[in-house]
């Protein structure tokens, strides 16, 4: 900061009757220095200390060009001045009572005395610490404020109060402490980040807003000015005369007001309390969120949740709370939580409203447990001259998400209501009166998002200026004539579909600038809504309008200059907006207008009728023709603004008062619509309410209904609303509690198509969710029928899902009134379309009871409740595996499978082949084309869908799925190894053949299947199903491919998994390729870890352009390998050159390639290093789906935990990662001190995980401390990722040697148990992770023996075998579901319950084991088949494993499961012990195999083998084991047998005579010891928590025989 600019004299502001505050440009340099000696400083006579104190940012840029002015004056003057200086480290930790100690110490150790003068020059947190350390060293020196941000330049410099931050919140310890000084320099803030200005706007908007309402207007002016000149470059460039007269005046404007306050109530009496507007309720949220969004941008919500308080506590006009929340928006700050880049900067941080009730609790301005918050009656005016006191109930409905409306008795009997302004009116009249000259006042006009959306488009358009008289209520449109101007900005839109379609046209008026286009975009349901009729008319007229993504659909790149006019034809049978849009535009075109409505009966068409009517308003008069039908004449004309134009109520809106009325059987009068109404929905109340009973009077400009007693509404049985169709959704609520008459009890509404493209489906959307108050509806292509229950409904158990639709909200608002319980409403926010205020009517005129609800919502890309989950796409090659893939899915997911080449064949009513040889290819993918779209349109939710091969070749359809991912739907590449792939094309004769080369249609279509697909599956080959390994491979495969499609549709997250765990690892794969001679490395490194981290720069492909650069395609190979060879989930990392690895830094492109694969493959994670650029973050981030990013930075060569160095990068991980990974260096054993207070700093301030770890020798304690997802080595890996990285076995072992880890005693209960392979198992896994416990046999067969072990304190598990299984129930505190349907527990785990008392777990699994062994074994399971009807399976015996095995074959999805044994009555009692549904039969005598009906092909054996088996057992066991083979299973159409498995469950002998019998004849059979394993593994689990690789338990239970 170098400048010589002559100082003019400084404004100087008087406070508490001192002119202390002193603002000018250039005052840091030119008159500080000379002010403090000259006039501050308390002895002239002698020499004084300055003590300067700032933070390490500012110092090098302000500090010494000050000690020069400071030395020069000190010259001028001819004194011995000594200035002192003192710098902290920026950021709010330094508001502490650590640095508050050691400016003290500092202070004192300089001999600073009673004459001191410290100046802080700085932001906020400077100036309140250092305020403080003056206000209490030597109980009070002289302080002066230099304010650097405009933050603290408008609030904290200014009033005198100072204080620090302590663990129990913000600003809990201070003083007042008048400053003598506050030096506010303009100059500041061109080196201000664009950021930290806007943050100060937040309390220069709060100042004007509840003082000054002509200031509040001047910001609402300067806005575009203001944010023109924070792009501009602010350190290089002089600032206008008009930008510096700008904000001189805002921020002397602020400090005059905070000035005149603080002097009236310097203790905050009441008056100064004023000041905290927003901040009651933003400091909740700061509390939360800092410090990664700043606490202006909270105070900007706080004012917009505090405004929207008042108004619905009645204080506050709707008008105003939208006007204060254009203004926030309009300078950049959020008006949300829901914010786009506040969201991304916080990392998707909820901030849970019973938490910032909890915070506001602690607010100084509360009296006593009441909270006060500052309330608005109008812009510039507060509700009272301090806080008012409001209740929870009220805070908690306004910050909720969700409301929840109670039915109550106590409605008043008459309510007189004005709803908002029309949004049909409203919109209308904005476009006519930009588009007109002069000025015109408008009155009622509707404050939504759609109109604000409309106000800021045409602005930006320069249509019109626009302002606001009268407290907000009246806006006053300057309208141009049509002078619009083409601008660079893209105009979004939202989802303000009236708003979209009226500025099509209204765009193409603009004249070309600099820009010769306009862009209309939206969010993404407005990228599915229609547009095309309207397009394509204009396209006719030689308007270039360019479609941007989807057909049809927004984003539109519309061309500037203007339409040719003349004869014009439309499509108006989808809107009538389309109308509108050309008849409002159709006088400034460059001839008169001939307009056609062409296809039919125009759609709405007294919404036409009301443009006409508008248009005549102000000055054109439309003639409508009188020898064409549906034509109109317009003439080229000026509109010509009315002085004053009064917006009617929104009739749609009023419906829902009316209703409210009628459902209550109370009297409602909405005063300002009647029978003169221009919309078509002032009819609702004589053509709905009256048939249906009830009273209604209207008069021209009036309407009152009266609703009959409650539950003697009457159905209508036809009902035409086409003239008022969005008030069809209020008549189906109606109609649901409408009492069945002597005509029955439904409703059939019709006429109503186009509300299938509103926000959502409205019809489809009504019948859902009257389904879950028990209402039956029946969807028509125009229409909905609703059978009435009157008041027989009962209360959703589900929340109302609303679809963001204001209508679906308000409807079902009105029939929650008449609910036995409460009724959830989701997302109440989405009436802000246009009726903000509806929940604010509905409390307070109809004294509805509302309580807020807090459902966190999940922000994941894609992220769904089940309930709406898209139907999945399989798309790829013919033979590549898609209709298999398909058939396993669809029980995976429990959807149905459905081929699409199938249904095509049903269509045409003839086959493929057929087909295309009778009408060619072209028709072929016509038709295929057609059957897409209908499946996508018919079924939308819970479908597996297999498209055929070709479905990529047509455009339309490559178009259509690429859309369909887009929107969140998932379609999937399926593909297996080409050469397969060629082989089977080459057999297979049930489609045509192709006639070109395979391969070259293979890589034709590859970069389309790729464009089409999100993710992609590479399969492996399970073709040789006559193989004797083709059945194991197959259930591996269908494991494997179960575990992605899980991930895929979110239904697994591995995140939210690992999250749980009290510590988890993953273990970082150094191996240079993988091939079969790393799969044994590969498993071992399952054992104790809970995923893979596959470090690609570290991969060596043979075909490598670059070192540590793969191809995709090897890339693709590679994970496929490492997907069949474990299960863990995978963690895809390129660590760079400089972060530590072998990735090029430059190689931008190649790793952003390399990202999309793997996101693509379905990694569970993906590391992402925060020092690549923003855009390829961005990309990144912006496709993950449900992979969770782990943000990362590495700092090699160490950085300091203690001195806030890492602060900006955890910032920027936030920003980005589901998971912080900072990795440091450690140099001295303190470090790893630090870290942990570093760790400690982050958990209290948010909860996303963090992994944060010092490298090196010394830095090994910090991997033994860090709990989440630790990266560590193997002992199976030569090579370590990191310097000084552990095994997991290592960290383990150090946690038992430092004591965290005490050693448990587990133990095998029953009898007789001396040969047990279970303390061989259990035991070499302890040892193997890294466990200091041991288990060992406590024989017995008193249970009595037992109870003492399990409540000692060592006590870690145990197994329970025979005779205990059943005694041991009694002694424990609660069962798993299994061990209760089971009826025995085999496995008890200890836990930690209330008050550290250890509670007992009761499970089994017994039946965990017998299935992993099944399936190992390659055993059939129905649950995976889609051809499972009549699958049986038998189990031999029937005491308390029998009991399990049941259990077991029911999860397996057996359908009949088959008892063998010798003892009827203990079969009957098996059978019994199980629901209905289980459909257990008991098979005693020789005679009952003859009702066998499917034969089984699975069989468990659970008789002792030590014993003969009965004859008539053996008999029956001998007709079913020679009995052939089911065909349960087909693939491709093929038939093929089942593979037969019989699982003998005792161990001893090896070969028991069950399984000689089996084996004799063509069984496959599995000894107990594999069961034996299987269970262990899962007991282990359950214990420790920690997964192990199987094969290495077996070995350990099989000992020598492995």
């Amino acid at each position: 900061m170098t400048s010589s600019t002559p100082l003019s004299e400084p404004i100087k502001i008087p406070i508490l009757g001192q002119d202390t505050i002193h603002i000018a440009d250039n005052l840091w340099l030119n008159y500080v220095a000379f002010d403090l000696i000259n006039n501050v400083k308390s002895d002239k006579t002698s020499d004084s200390k300055f003590a300067l104190v700032t933070d390490t940012n500012l110092a090098a840029q302000y500090v010494p060009a000050f000690e020069e002015s400071f030395q020069r004056a000190r010259e001028a003057v001819g004194t011995q001045d000594e200035l002192l200086k003192y710098t902290i480290a920026p950021g709010e930790s330094s508001k502490s009572r650590d640095t508050v100690g050691a400016l003290h110490d500092w202070l004192a150790t300089n001999k600073c005395t009673k004459d001191t003068v410290i100046i802080a020059l700085g932001g906020g947190v400077v100036g309140d610490m250092v305020g403080f350390v003056a206000a209490t060293y030597m109980r009070g020196v002289t302080v002066v404020q230099v304010p650097t941000t405009l933050l603290s330049m408008v609030d904290s410099s200014v009033g005198g109060k100072t204080a620090i931050d302590i663990p129990a919140g913000k600003n809990l310890v201070g003083a007042f402490w008048q400053p003598k000084r506050v030096y506010i320099d303009l100059r500041f803030l061109r080196s201000l980040p664009k950021r930290e200005f806007i943050n100060g706007m937040a309390e220069v908007i709060k100042t004007a807003a509840i003082w000054d309402a002509e200031e509040f207007a001047a910001l609402e002016d300067n806005a575009d000015t203001i944010k023109e000149y924070l792009s501009s470059d602010r350190k290089n460039e002089e600032p206008s005369a008009e930008i510096t007269a700008i904000l001189r005046r805002i921020i002397t404007g602020s400090v005059k007001v905070k000035a005149h306050v603080v002097s009236a109530d310097e203790r905050e009496g009441g008056l100064r309390n004023l000041l905290n507007f927003g901040h009651s309720i933003g400091h909740g949220m700061e509390a939360i969120l800092a410090p990664q969004i700043l606490h202006g941008e909270c105070v900007a919500i706080g004012m917009v949740k505090e405004a929207e308080l008042s108004r619905y506590l009645g204080h506050l006009p709707a008008g105003a709370v939208a006007r204060l929340s254009k203004c926030i928006s309009n300078y950049g700050l959020p008006t949300s939580l829901a914010d786009k880049q506040l969201r991304k900067r916080s990392g998707n941080r909820h901030c849970s409203v019973e938490r910032i009730i909890s915070i506001m609790a602690v607010d100084k301005k509360n009296q006593g447990a009441k909270k006060r918050i500052v309330l608005l009656s109008a812009i510039g005016r507060c509700y009272e001259p301090k806080a008012t006191v409001v209740a929870d109930q009220a805070i908690r409905v306004m910050l909720s998400s969700d409301v929840r409306v109670h039915s109550t008795s106590d409605q008043p009997k008459d309510v007189v209501c004005i709803p908002p302004g029309s949004k049909s009116i409203s919109n209308r009249a904005l476009v006519l009166a930009a588009l007109g000259k002069g000025v015109c006042r408008i009155k009622n006009l509707l404050h939504s998002d759609d109109t604000q959306v409309m106000l800021t488009a045409l602005a930006k358009m320069q249509g019109a200026t626009f302002s606001w008289e009268e407290d907000g209520q009246v806006l006053v449109v300057n309208g141009t004539g049509g002078a619009l101007k083409a601008c660079n900005d893209e105009l979004y839109l939202g989802n303000a579909g009236t708003a979209s379609r009226f500025l099509t046209t209204v765009a193409t008026l603009a004249a070309p600038t600099d820009a010769d286009h306009v862009v209309l975009t939206g969010n993404a349901r407005m990228k599915e809504r229609p547009i095309g009729p309207l397009v394509d008319t204009l396209r006719s007229n030689g308007v270039d309008v360019k479609y941007q993504e989807k057909e049809g659909s927004l984003p539109l790149k519309i061309q500037a200059g203007g339409f040719e006019g003349g004869d014009l034809n439309l499509a108006a049978t989808i809107s009538s907006q389309y109308v509108s849009s050309l008849l409002m535009c159709a006088p400034y075109a460059k001839k008169p207008v001939t307009l056609r409505l062409i296809g039919g009966r125009p759609i709405s068409q007294l919404y036409i009728d009301m443009t006409i009517a508008m248009m005549a308003s102000f000055g054109v008069h439309v003639k409508k023709s009188e020898t064409e039908e549906h034509t109109y004449h317009i003439p080229t004309q000026t509109y010509t603004n009315p002085s004053e134009y009064v917006i009617e109520s929104d009739a749609s809106s009023a419906t829902y008062p009316l209703a409210v009325a009628a459902i209550t059987g109370t009297t409602c009068t909405v005063p300002n619509i009647g029978s003169k109404s221009l919309q078509g929905d002032a009819q609702f109340a004589k053509d709905v309410l009256e048939p249906m009973g009830c009273h209604v009077k209207q008069t021209g400009y009036a309407t009152t209904v009266t609703g009959p007693p409650k539950g003697q509404l009457k159905p209508l049985p036809n009902i035409d609303m086409e003239p008022m169709t969005d008030a069809f959704l209020t008549a189906c609520v109606l109609a649901a509690v409408a009492s069945p008459g002597k005509d029955g009890a439904v409703t059939r509404i019709y006429g109503i198509a186009n509300q299938r493209v509103k926000e959502c489906d409205r019809i489809a959307a009504m019948r859902t969710q009257l389904a879950k108050f028990g209402v039956e509806c029946r969807e028509h292509d125009d229409g909905i029928e609703v059978i009435g229950r009157g008041l027989d409904i009962k209360t959703p158990e589900q929340g109302i899902f609303c679809y963001d639709d204001h209508r679906v909200a308000m409807s079902f608002s009105v029939l929650a009134l008449v609910t036995p319980e409460p009724t959830l409403i989701e997302d109440r926010h989405c009436t802000a379309k246009t009726w903000p205020g509806w929940w604010d009517t509905l409390a307070q005129s109809f004294k509805g009871s509302l309580e807020g609800v807090d459902q966190q919502v999940s922000h994941v890309n894609g992220g769904s409740s089940s309930r709406y989950e898209k139907s999945m796409f399989l798309i790829g090659m013919r033979g590549a595996g898609k209709t298999t893939a398909g058939r396993w899915a669809a029980p995976i997911l429990g959807w149905p499978f459905l081929d699409l080449d199938d249904e095509l064949e049903k269509s045409v009513e003839m086959s493929i082949p057929d087909y295309i040889k009778t009408h060619g290819w072209d028709a072929f993918r016509e038709e295929e084309h057609r059957i897409l779209q209908k499946v996508i349109k018919e079924k939308p939710t819970g479908y597996v869908i297999a498209c055929g091969g070709g479905i990529v070749e047509g455009e339309h359809n490559r178009q259509t799925l690429v859309d369909y991912h887009k929107d969140g739907g998932i379609v999937l590449l399926v593909h297996r190894d080409v050469n397969k792939i060629m082989e089977y094309l080459r057999l297979d004769k049930t489609r045509p053949a192709y006639v070109e080369d395979m391969e070259g249609v293979w890589l034709r279509r590859k970069p389309w299947y790729e464009q089409c697909s999100k993710y992609q599956y590479f399969g492996s080959d399970v073709d040789a199903l006559g193989s004797e390994g083709s059945m194991i491979l197959e259930t591996a495969e269908r494991e494997k491919y179960a575990q992605f499609l899980s991930f895929i549709t979110g239904r697994t997250l591995p995140l939210k998994n690992v999250s749980k765990k009290l510590r988890s690892f993953f273990v970082s794969l150094t191996l240079p390729q993988f091939d079969t001679s790393a799969i044994k490395a590969l498993k071992a490194t399952v054992t104790g870890s809970d995923a893979l981290e596959l470090r690609v720069d570290l991969l060596e492909d043979p075909n490598a352009s670059q070192p540590g650069v793969v191809t995709t395609e090897f890339l693709v190979a590679q994970t496929g390998f490492l997907r069949s060879a474990v299960h863990l989930p995978l963690i895809f990392t390129i660590r760079t050159q400089s972060q530590g690895g072998k990735f090029p830094d430059s190689a931008h492109a190649e790793a952003l390639k390399l990202y999309k694969v793997a996101l693509r493959l379905g990694y569970e994670f993906v590391d992402l290093e925060m020092t690549w650029p923003d855009s390829l973050l961005e990309d990144v981030a912006s496709i993950k789906g449900h992979t969770s990013i782990i943000a990362s930075h590495h700092a090699r060569n160490g950085m300091s935990w203690k001195d806030n160095s890492w602060v900006p990068y955890y910032n920027k991980a936030l920003q980005w990662g589901d998971v912080i990974k900072l990795i440091s260096f450690a140099h001295r054993v303190e470090d790893n001190d630090e870290l942990e207070a570093f760790r400690s700093w982050t958990s209290a301030a948010n909860s996303t995980p963090l992994i944060a770890l010092n490298m090196g020798t010394i830095g090994q304690l910090s991997r033994v401390r860090n709990r989440f997802f630790t990266p560590v080595a193997h002992e199976a890996l030569s090579i370590k990722a990191a310097p000084g990285q552990l095994s997991a076995r290592e960290i383990r072992q150090a946690m038992s040697l430092i004591g965290e880890t005490s050693k448990k005693q587990f133990y095998l209960f029953g009898t007789p148990i001396a040969a047990s392979r279970s303390p061989a198992l259990h035991n070499t896994l302890f040892q193997t992770v890294g466990l200091p416990h041991n288990y060992g046999l406590h024989e017995t067969n008193d249970v009595s023996t037992v109870k003492s072990i399990i409540r000692s304190p060592d006590f870690g598990g145990a197994s329970v075998t025979i005779p205990l299984k059943l005694d041991i129930m009694p002694l424990l505190d609660s069962l798993s579901p299994s061990a209760t349907t089971i009826g025995a527990v085999n496995t008890i785990i200890p836990s930690t319950g209330a008050n550290s008392t250890t509670h007992l777990t009761g499970d089994n699994t017994d039946w965990l084991g017998m299935v992993a062994s099944l399936r190992q074994a390659g055993a059939f399971e129905p649950t995976a088949s889609s051809a499972s009807s009549g699958s049986s399976a038998i189990i031999v015996g029937g005491g308390g494993t029998a009991r399990a095995a049941v259990y077991a074959l029911h999860s397996m999805g057996y359908e009949i499961i088959y008892l063998v044994g010798r003892s009827p009555e203990k079969l009957k009692d098996v059978v019994h012990g199980f629901p209905g549904e289980y459909n257990v039969q008991s098979l005693a005598r020789i005679e009952d195999v003859n009702n066998v009906r499917n034969t089984p092909v699975t069989a468990i054996g659970t008789i002792p083998a030590n014993k003969p088996i009965d004859e008539t057992v053996q008999q029956i066991l001998a007709s079913l084991f020679t009995a052939p083979g089911s065909t349960n299973g087909s693939t491709n159409g093929n038939v093929k047998e089942q593979r037969r498995v019989l699982l003998e469950m005792a161990y001893k002998p090896r070969v028991t005579k069950l399984m000689e019998m089996a084996g004799k004849r063509g069984w496959v059979v599995v000894p107990g010891l594999e069961a034996l394993t299987a269970q262990g593994v899962e007991q282990f689990r359950l214990w420790t928590d920690i997964g192990v690789e199987y094969e290495m338990a077996r070995k350990a239970v099989l000992g020598e025989e492995a």
